[in-house]
């Protein structure tokens, strides 16, 4: 691990957090093959956690690059986001010992396995071990607290280590006698109404005007040589952040119109907020679904999901980039998850925001406005439709769907 400290203080908790999330989901695998006879839904519980684990993962890695980037010392905005992540990370871990408790305490092949016991035992210690490193890290005098006290009451209390390890093991005495329904353990939340659940990663709101560009994910460059670094940065650095000042500028206005009542302009400053807000949440997935060296045909749980929703990977590689070249004018090609027909679709949308279904969830979007390609390839989409393949992100569009595939509605 990496410890640097001074003005690059966010990397310590970043790589601590990046480490300690790549146990926990390796810990979810060692599990499951381990026990191959585990009950199908304490199976399935685990194969959540491994999807959120590695989001959690992910976000870590891209926030470490975009403070390898950033000038120094880093931006207040980072250093919020950092501590977002760092308390998320805390409440998750807290749920996953929880749940490895009920697993342990309730599954008939581990409680008759002593072995099996034991490596429970040991990844439950693994990760209440993280827990203090973390909270280390949260009292360190060149560690900044977060600035909003009301998140920090919701996502983990300020214990010392050794105080934080008695609350759960304090919960684990409590849970013998307190019944769980097992058609309510998720480690997403998603799909459930409660409130009582953890918040899930970033569960801060954003303040009306508040939105942020968020960074790169990699190098302008990185993409080469299927999209240049001169339409990267043009792209984000210009076109994106245009998208959130128009978004931020939209909300702002509505909310002076609530103030005074007047609504004159409520239809134009509405239009404005679905243009500009959906350019924004449209390219913040945009960017992720992209990485260095990525491409190939998809794998992991999405790879089935394609060929149980289009036939092929084939057939909906065809209808993916078909959908992409004949995009009237500026828009989108997306790969969605529907949770009420339970499978998936590919639209399109023109400009962001035009042509769109409601009660979707976008997985793999693909920009085809010619600000995206005209420097490299000129008006020749399809030429850049076709190198566009080789930079796809699997690994984010499977975590993505990992999530989204939980929440279903009842189907019509």
């Amino acid at each position: 691990m990496l410890y640097v400290y001074g003005s690059l203080m966010p990397l310590r908790v970043l790589e601590e957090i990046r480490f300690w999330k790549t146990q926990e989901r390796e810990h979810t695998v060692v599990i499951r093959e381990l026990v191959p006879t585990l009950e199908p839904e304490y199976a399935a519980l685990l194969q959540q956690w491994e999807g959120v684990l590695a989001q959690t993962e992910s976000a870590s890695q891209q926030w470490i690059e975009a403070v390898l980037r950033a000038k120094h010392p880093v931006s207040p905005y980072i250093i919020d986001k950092v501590n977002e992540l760092l308390y998320a990370s805390i409440a998750q871990s807290k749920e996953f010992i929880r749940h490895l408790f009920l697993i342990l305490e309730r599954s008939r092949p581990v409680r008759a396995n002593p072995v099996v016991q034991t490596v429970f035992l040991h990844i439950i210690r693994e990760s209440e071990y993280f827990l203090g490193v973390l909270h280390a890290v949260q009292s360190s005098e060149c560690y900044e607290e977060p600035r909003d006290e009301e998140a920090a009451d919701t996502t983990a209390e300020t214990r010392s280590p050794g105080e934080e390890q008695a609350h759960i093991h304090l919960w684990r005495g409590e849970s013998e006698s307190a019944p769980v329904d097992l058609n309510q353990l998720t480690a997403t939340q998603e799909g459930t109404w409660t409130g009582d659940r953890p918040q899930a990663p970033f569960s801060k709101p954003v303040p009306i005007g508040g939105h942020k560009l968020p960074p790169l994910p990699y190098a302008y460059n990185a993409l080469e040589p299927y999209i240049d670094a001169e339409t990267m940065r043009l792209h984000h650095d210009k076109h994106h952040k245009s998208y959130v000042e128009g978004l931020n500028k939209a909300e702002n206005m509505l909310a002076r119109a609530r103030e005074t009542g007047d609504f004159s302009l409520v239809k134009h400053w509405e239009r404005e907020a679905a243009f500009n807000g959906a350019g924004h949440y449209l390219h913040t997935i945009f960017w992720n679904v992209m990485k260095p060296g990525g491409g190939g045909k998809a794998t992991g749980p999405i790879a089935g999901e394609i060929k149980k929703s289009f036939g092929s990977y084939e057939g909906f590689h065809k209808q993916f980039s078909a959908a992409a070249d004949k995009v009237e004018g500026g828009g989108w090609a997306i790969l969605v998850w529907s949770p009420r027909s339970h499978r998936l679709e590919i639209l399109q949308a023109e400009k962001h925001q035009n042509l769109s279904q409601w009660d979707v969830i976008p997985l793999l979007v693909l920009d085809v406005w010619e600000h995206s390609y005209y420097l490299k390839y000129k008006n020749e989409r399809p030429k850049y439709i076709d190198a566009w393949w080789n930079t796809v992100n699997w690994d984010h569009v499977n975590e993505r769907f990992a999530a989204a595939r939980h929440l279903m509605w009842l189907p019509y």
